[in-house]
């Protein structure tokens, strides 16, 4: 079974301990927006099979995070963030081996707990005083998209809380939490009938409106076999294969402007 992937709060602490070559191979360390999570899951296991003796060590969070971390020069060997401007500040650090490329998009959805109990309809539903909803804070991708999303549909009522990645707001609504949330379209395809999905013209307008490109790149590595696979490994991300995996996660093709 493949190993439980790190949350992205640890990166620093439990890469220390594992971030070199075992016995038996490599690792290839792929940091990845918590949105990604079964996607690059089933990635890994495919690249592992493809490449003997190789151990994709998964480290999923914020992709602001994340990069800030790479940025500060935290161990890894790929990067894939939920926006451009997240990538951005990895390669201001001057953390990227190659320029960064956009390989699908994600579009926000609002959901509910199973049933939708507070009757939530649409997003103008979330002024509703009786209605807790919670957001990614604004700081990760699934938060800025989730801030201009409520602007543009004129919601002013404040949410419940903010939480750290887009996984954090899932599990508020699937455990009750919370009447409702903002994640992506992947995440509620990935919870299935643990959540209702609300959909609508409102939601689904401003949802393809603020469509969001997902980049991954190689970080910069002083080892020439791990940077290798880690180029092999950013090509197994942009590769058809992969993007079967992606459509049926939910991911659409690249957003163009």
């Amino acid at each position: 079974m493949r190993k439980a992937a790190l949350p992205g709060l640890l990166l620093l602490l439990p890469l220390a301990a594992c971030g070199g070559d075992g016995d038996d191979g490599q690792t290839l360390t792929v940091l990845a927006a918590a949105s990604l999570t079964e996607t690059f899951t089933e990635l890994a296991e495919t690249f592992e099979d493809e490449h003997p003796g190789v151990d994709v060590q998964l480290v999923l969070g914020s992709s602001t995070m994340l990069a800030e971390q790479a940025a500060d020069g935290a161990p890894g060997d790929v990067l894939a963030t939920a926006d451009e401007m997240s990538m951005t500040l990895a390669e201001d650090g001057n953390a990227l081996a190659e320029v960064p490329d956009s390989f699908v998009s994600n579009r926000i959805a609002l959901i509910t707990p199973p049933g939708n109990p507070a009757g939530v309809e649409s997003l103008a539903d979330l002024d509703d005083p009786d209605v807790d909803y919670v957001v990614c804070a604004d700081t990760a991708p699934c938060g800025a998209v989730a801030v201009a999303v409520l602007e543009d549909a004129g919601v002013s009522a404040s949410p419940a809380s903010e939480e750290v990645d887009v996984r954090a707001v899932l599990a508020r609504v699937v455990q009750g939490e919370a009447d409702a949330g903002l994640v992506y379209r992947t995440d509620a395809v990935a919870a299935g009938d643990d959540v209702t999905e609300v959909s609508g013209s409102d939601i689904d307008d401003y949802a393809a409106a603020y469509a969001t490109n997902y980049f991954v790149a190689p970080l910069v590595s002083d080892d020439a076999q791990r940077a290798d696979l880690a180029a092999e490994f950013v090509t197994l991300v942009r590769s058809n294969a992969a993007l079967e995996v992606f459509t049926d996660a939910g991911f659409g093709g690249v957003a163009r402007t």
